[in-house]
This record gives structure tokens, sequence and C-alpha cells, in this order.
């Protein structure tokens, strides 16, 4: 492990905005994030996978009136979004360092009002399915955990797993939707008020194009 991975550990373990093993709140947080850590009764919205927070601090930042969460296994990149919340003094941003595949020891139903997946590893080969972040086993998840009419919203620069993303959806009790292969030619760009992360700023520069959709969700 490198010196600069052990200091953003560090960093993380010191910061009340990170909830991660080891804290008390990482056992207790499930249902009471709006008692125990936001401290008000704002709507909920996560950014899975977050890496490096970008969308979860650009949205905080728009939206003082929303409460966000990322959620991420990585702490050395959770470190940089949480710092970045601190500096700018957001109080309505927190970080959880977990696994996507326990969201519900976390979260409980109709607990959350949005849900963001910006550029998840597309894991391409047939045998990784199961882990696509819209595999029907997660947004199963997503269902339960999404107050009735919450919104998903997944931006990829892959166009393999948009098509799949978008057949999984549209055979699930999804309404409302809405999808580009190209978003910012999209009247759709409105929407991300043009926050970018780091990756999609690279895919953006080299000429790819952003595909999006949203849709409403959240009752089985």
């Amino acid at each position: 492990m490198t010196h600069r991975k052990i200091q953003r550990f560090l960093q993380n373990a010191e910061s009340a905005n990170v909830i991660e093993v080891g804290k008390p709140l990482y056992k207790t947080i499930r249902g009471r994030w709006r008692t125990d850590y936001f401290s008000n009764s704002n709507p909920i919205v996560l950014e899975l996978a977050c890496g490096k927070g970008e969308y979860t601090v650009g949205l905080a930042q728009a939206f003082p009136g929303m409460n966000f969460i990322g959620v991420d296994i990585k702490g050395d990149r959770i470190a940089r979004g949480s710092e970045a919340a601190q500096t700018l003094g957001l109080s309505n941003v927190a970080f959880l360092r977990t696994d996507i595949n326990f969201l519900t020891e976390f979260f409980t139903e109709d607990e959350v009002n949005e849900i963001w997946i910006t550029f998840p590893d597309p894991q391409p080969r047939p045998r990784q399915e199961k882990h696509r972040l819209t595999h029907p086993r997660f947004l199963a998840t997503y269902q339960t955990l999404l107050v009735p009419g919450g919104t998903l919203h997944l931006k990829t620069d892959n166009p393999e797993l948009f098509a799949y993303s978008l057949e999984q959806v549209q055979q699930i009790n999804c309404v409302d939707l809405q999808y580009t292969i190209d978003l910012y030619n999209s009247p759709l760009n409105e929407i991300h008020l043009g926050i970018k992360t780091k990756y999609e700023q690279l895919f953006f520069d080299k000429g790819f194009t952003i595909n999006y959709l949203q849709c409403k969700m959240g009752v089985i």
C-alpha cells in the first residue's frame, strides 16, 4: 500500500462525513440517515460507485435542500470526495464505504428518493453480467429502497452496457422512461448542470458520446 493511500485511509477515519467500518454509525445508520446524520427530513439521493464523488459533491452544491450520499468500496477515492465536500462546507453530503451488494444493510425500504449510477464498470464479459449495476438483482434492490416514483439515473460511455441496461429497465415496473445516446446534444442534458466526472471529461474530449437514461421506479 502506498503512503498516499495510507494517508487517505487515515483521513477517512477522522472525517465525520465518511461512514465506514469501525465508526458507530456504520452499524446503526440504516433507516436513520435523516435523523442521525443529516438532522433534517430532506430527500436522499445516492451516487453508486461514486469514485471521487464528483457527482455527489456537484449535485450537493446545486441542491442544498437535498441530502447526497456517495457509495463506494474504494477508500482512497472516497477520501477525495470527502475532502472536497468539507472544503466547500457542504453539510448535505456523506460518503458510505461499502460494497454495493450490501445496500440493504444501510438503507431501508422507501428511504431513498433518487439513485445515480455514473460511469460504472461495464463488466463486459457474459460471466460478469451479474456484477453489472443494472442487472435485475440490483434493480430489484433499487426498487425496494426507492420511494414509489423514485428516480433512477444512468450515465455511461459504453453502448453495450447502455443497451443492456435499457432492456433491463423496460422489463420491470419502470415508468416515464427517457433516454438518449448523445446526452450533450439532447434536451436531457439540462438535468446534469454541467457536472462531469474526470472520466466523463476524458471521454468527452476524445469525442465519445454519452448515453443517459432516467426512469421512475420504486414500486414492485
